[in-house]
């Protein structure tokens, strides 16, 4: 596993700034994906399933970790959060929101707590043949970190095909799309609801949305790291 340490977090910050995602290679080795994605069929470890067709959310399901977290992915959504919290507080600088977010992860999570968000994020989501997420963003109540984490366990053209990670830009007068390409074990953090970009009068707001192609054969698990928790 590499350390967050390891990665270039001023290109990081400047790729979330332009596009709103930026990609961390090789967070995962192969072996941890695997160990991961092999909890999936363990109720024990999870608080709730999720079938999207139930609640039109697309095709596939997912499930919400239970506290306490696995001991990667806690680790992991510690150390992401000290990096991506100057980013969060600098982007609310920029579109003029009060909100600024303590440097800790446990600190942050102690708000959502007392604001009666305290049911755990962190999710696994299993895809099969013709299994779809549609466009959406992760708010699970009024506090919301403004980025999140998402990191594929499955081999592209191994162990699926299709299934792309698709990012929408919405904006007063323009929208765009992204198609980001992941391999195995690598994290992308993008963003939740809105960023801030460069507008003729200054920084203006757009909205983000994200989601799943059709996974077109095989499997795919994604682990992704929230970091408020839900009400």
């Amino acid at each position: 596993m590499k350390e967050a340490a390891d990665y270039d977090w001023e290109n990081v910050e400047h790729a979330l700034d332009a596009r709103g995602n930026a990609v961390l290679p090789g967070m995962l080795t192969p072996a941890q994906c695997r160990a991961l994605a092999a909890l999936y069929p363990d109720d024990a470890r999870f608080r709730s399933r999720i079938v999207m067709a139930r609640h039109g959310f697309g095709r596939g399901e997912y499930k919400y970790f239970a506290y306490p977290l696995p001991p990667l992915l806690d680790q992991l959504r510690h150390a992401l959060y000290a990096r991506l919290a100057p980013i969060a507080n600098r982007w609310n600088q920029r579109l003029r929101t009060a909100a600024h977010y303590p440097a800790g992860l446990d600190d942050y999570l102690q708000r959502c707590h007392q604001a009666g968000q305290t049911r755990p994020t962190p999710l696994m989501l299993q895809y099969g043949e013709d299994d779809y997420n549609c466009l959406h963003q992760d708010l699970y109540g009024e506090l919301v970190f403004p980025l999140q984490v998402a990191i594929l366990l499955s081999e592209p053209a191994k162990d699926f095909t299709g299934g792309e990670f698709v990012m929408t830009e919405l904006a007063a007068r323009s929208q765009r799309a992204e198609v980001v390409a992941l391999g195995q074990g690598d994290a992308l953090v993008f963003t939740v609801n809105q960023r801030p970009a460069a507008g003729a009068r200054g920084p203006r707001k757009v909205a983000m949305r994200h989601g799943v192609s059709r996974v077109r054969s095989g499997r795919r698990h994604t682990v992704g790291l929230i970091f408020h928790d839900a009400a």
